[in-house]
């Protein structure tokens, strides 16, 4: 069971070096990675006064947001493709 192995890697993370470990590829490990860097890169971008605990948690806020918005849009497609399943289903009797 290869996937069950954990992968440790180290990223840096707004000039800050991390030591991460998980069941998920290095690869998917730094693509998070950056993108919470570039994330907090760009809240800091406009809010300069904003020490890096203030950013990192803006920046959670964000990320959280775009979550669940996803979230909402995948529950609405799921949602539109059973009603179109129905529809056929009942169509067809």
């Amino acid at each position: 069971m290869q996937d069950d192995v954990k992968k440790r890697l180290t990223v840096e993370i707004y000039g800050q070096q991390y030591r991460l470990s998980g069941k998920a590829s290095t690869n998917h490990m730094r693509m998070v990675a950056g993108y919470v860097d570039d994330k907090m890169k760009e809240i800091a971008q406009g809010n300069y006064r904003l020490d890096s605990a203030k950013i990192a948690v803006l920046s959670s806020v964000n990320i959280a947001d775009e979550y669940f918005r996803l979230r909402q849009e995948y529950e609405d497609l799921l949602r539109l493709l059973q009603d179109d399943a129905t529809y056929k289903t009942d169509r067809d009797e």
